[in-house]
């Protein structure tokens, strides 16, 4: 074993053996990862300028972004981010670092960058021109800002892949649909993207097809298609390709969809490798309070009937309707509570499904006037409206509707509170992924390029929650935390809103059917000009530190001006799991608790350590392990902040083989009833999952 790698693990040997962190042991590893590993592989040059002059002549970097600049602007750039003395905080951040993201020689034994020099490559690549950004930019990144993998990875470098890799689309009831949608999976997924598809409006087993009954096959067929697919197009071999198939639970097809996850489901409707999750309205669980029977529908009858697709319509709305009227089968009926124990035990046994709760996304929907959230993506944050497109036989035009490409990025909860300027941080940060978003065309899937170039949709993101807590002497689920990221995340809805006013202003347009969203009618802001100003307790506001608390004088203000010129981006916020930026940046995930006060990793043939950020032995009782945070606590940390998300938050519910169905039941009631809008995994301590690579970003 090499040494660094030893060094890396006895952080773990010794605290399992004595309790005690020797946390030197971990910063020695580091040491000698760049004595023996990295300094040895870094290729010199004697100056920024020959550099920039080698790395684009031999064809590394893009030459067009580097010619926007001068080569005085470009090593003032270098110098400011040196000027930072950075230093990797841990092993596992340089590792992943120099491991995954710093580019390399093509036979890959050169390392051609150092931190610091990815982050002016980012930060030139994607102000495109704009000098003042790209300095913003190096001083959001160095401080507290991170772009998503895909943009982290793939900027300025010539041979690149794409600077999303996450996607939604929607499938119609037709084979047209479906091999179209077949292959725009093939095409995303051979990007590196994972894709969420929505199976709802495929009509279930039995159906009718041109008049002729129980001739169709139903989703789960088509499931098992796409899961071939990502089989198939696996990033050249490197990693399957990532999907996940959302089903309504009122569709036919249920039973089975919920069943296919199950180890010991028949390999008829198995799903191996697919992710799956459910769209649940607010009237299933009205009816399973009241133990009632649900009756399944088929959108084939829904579409012949009402001549709107079954994603379309709101089923909590229209169930009585849907009941009463004799041109709608009733396919089957279930009992309720029945049916939502076997959703638990599909949990149970393999983490799966996810679950959507369509109400709780639709009611409060800043753009409800202007279609639905069908949907989400493959870790749950993502929900924005679609538009099914139309696919045509050859020859004929397709009408292309509206399908979604995720851009994302993550504030650094601990590195904003210490920063000088939040506003321009977040304004910063939404500036770059407005960016990012103008230069991403995926040009095979043209539901997706015309929603991104109509819609701007962005998701900033928040990491290191539990990280910034435990540095304030916070307990995780207790009432300080839940005011705390209550009120930051209040600032950073604000501060998002202002910079998306801001761009509206300056380029004179408008998100698509803005007149139409609630944002142009200022309904949206009712909920902050009324809001109750509460006293915060002084270990919040110390844990605030810069962020400013957010009034509702400001927001007045704001609200009027948004009136005024509108808004430049349909959605703006998503929070969603972060995995390896997490890493670099020595973050906890997103804003969840940790799993582990000192993770363990296995990669290939090596093991690495993580310590948690700020980790010692005084404060190791503030790091609540996931599994023992009480669940409704971390539900109401989780409320708290959904308010201030126009789209979702990844939450991932942890249990213990103690558990029960009812337990478990319980808990995801408790979820629905606080507004939480979507529920990732459940993990079971103990237990291994299957995960998300593509959206861990």
């Amino acid at each position: 074993m090499k040494t660094y790698l030893k060094l890396n693990n006895d952080v773990l040997n010794r605290y399992s053996s004595t309790g005690q962190l020797e946390l030197e042991k971990d910063r020695e590893a580091t040491r000698r990862y760049f004595l023996e590993y990295v300094n040895v592989r870094l290729r010199y040059f004697i100056d920024v300028e020959e550099k920039i002059r080698y790395l684009v002549d031999e064809g590394y970097y893009e030459r067009e972004f580097i010619e926007l600049y001068d080569m005085d602007f470009i090593k003032k750039l270098y110098k400011k981010a040196y000027d930072y003395n950075f230093r990797f905080p841990s092993f596992m951040s340089a590792s992943k670092f120099y491991d995954s993201y710093a580019l390399k020689s093509r036979d890959g034994e050169e390392i051609l960058e150092k931190y610091e020099d990815r982050i002016v490559i980012i930060a030139l690549y994607l102000a495109q021109g704009d000098r003042t950004l790209a300095e913003r930019a190096v001083e959001a990144m160095m401080e507290a800002y991170q772009p998503a993998t895909p943009t982290a990875l793939n900027s300025g470098k010539r041979a690149r892949g794409e600077l999303v890799s996450c996607f939604k689309l929607s499938m119609d009831d037709s084979m047209n649909s479906i091999a179209e949608n077949i292959g725009y999976c093939l095409e995303l997924s051979r990007l590196g993207g994972g894709v969420g598809v929505n199976l709802t409006d495929l009509r279930p087993l039995g159906d009718p097809i041109k008049g002729i009954l129980n001739r169709a096959s139903g989703v789960i067929p088509v499931a098992k298609l796409l899961e071939n697919a990502f089989s198939y197009s696996n990033q050249l071999g490197q990693r399957n390709g990532s999907g996940v198939v959302y089903l309504n639970i009122f569709h036919g097809d249920i039973e089975n969809f919920i069943s296919s996850k199950k180890p010991n489901a028949d390999d008829k409707i198995r799903l191996a490798t697919l992710s799956t999750g459910i769209i649940i309205p607010s009237i299933f669980f009205e009816l399973m309070k009241r133990d009632k029977d649900i009756v399944l529908f088929s959108p084939y009858d829904i579409y012949k009937e009402y001549g709107k697709r079954m994603s379309e319509i709101s089923i909590s709305e229209m169930y009585y309707e849907l009941l009463d009227n004799p041109n709608i089968r009733k396919i089957k009926r279930l009992n309720a509570r029945r049916l939502y124990t076997e959703v638990k035990k599909a949990q149970f046994e393999s983490g799966y499904p996810f679950e959507i709760f369509d109400d709780n996304v639709n009611d409060v929907h800043p753009l409800k006037n202007i279609g639905r959230v069908k949907m989400s993506n493959l870790c749950t944050e993502i929900l924005q409206v679609q538009e099914t497109s139309v696919i045509t036989d050859q020859g004929e035009p397709n009408e292309y509707g509206l399908d979604v490409s995720c851009n994302l990025g993550s504030i650094d909860i601990h590195a904003a509170s210490k920063t000088d300027d939040f506003g321009q941080l977040v304004d910063t940060a939404m500036r770059l992924l407005t960016n990012v978003s103008q230069m991403t065309y995926i040009q095979n899937v043209p539901s997706i390029a015309k929603a991104n170039k109509i819609m701007h949709s962005v998701g900033l993101g928040a990491m290191n929650l539990h990280g910034h807590l435990v540095t304030q002497g916070i307990l995780y689920g207790s009432k300080d935390s839940v005011d705390f990221i209550d009120c930051f995340m209040e600032a950073m809805n604000y501060y998002s809103l202002k910079t998306s006013m801001e761009i509206a202003k300056e380029r004179g347009e408008t998100f698509h059917r803005f007149e139409e969203s609630e944002y142009a009618s200022g309904a949206y802001f009712k909920q902050y000009v009324e809001k109750e100003e509460k006293e915060l307790s002084p270990v919040v506001l110390n844990a605030l530190g810069k962020v400013p608390i957010i009034t509702k004088q400001m927001w007045q203000k704001l609200k009027e001006e948004v009136m005024e010129h509108g808004l430049f981006h349909s959605y703006r916020l998503a929070i969603a799991p972060t995995g390896s930026i997490s890493y670099i940046r020595s973050c906890t995930a997103s804003i969840a608790p940790c799993t582990e006060r000192v993770e363990v990793r296995d990669y290939a043939d090596s093991r690495t350590i993580y310590p948690m950020p700020h980790l010692n032995n005084d404060n190791a009782h503030l790091y609540v392990e996931a599994y023992d945070v009480n669940a409704y606590d971390l539900i109401d940390l989780y409320a708290a902040a959904q308010k201030h998300v126009d789209q979702g938050i990844s939450m991932t519910l942890y249990v213990t083989d103690a558990w029960t169905t009812e337990q478990l039941a319980k808990i995801y009631i408790y979820a629905w009833s606080r507004g939480i809008k979507s529920v990732y995994y459940v993990r079971q301590r103990l237990q291994t999952l299957e995960e998300c690579v593509a959206c861990q970003i």
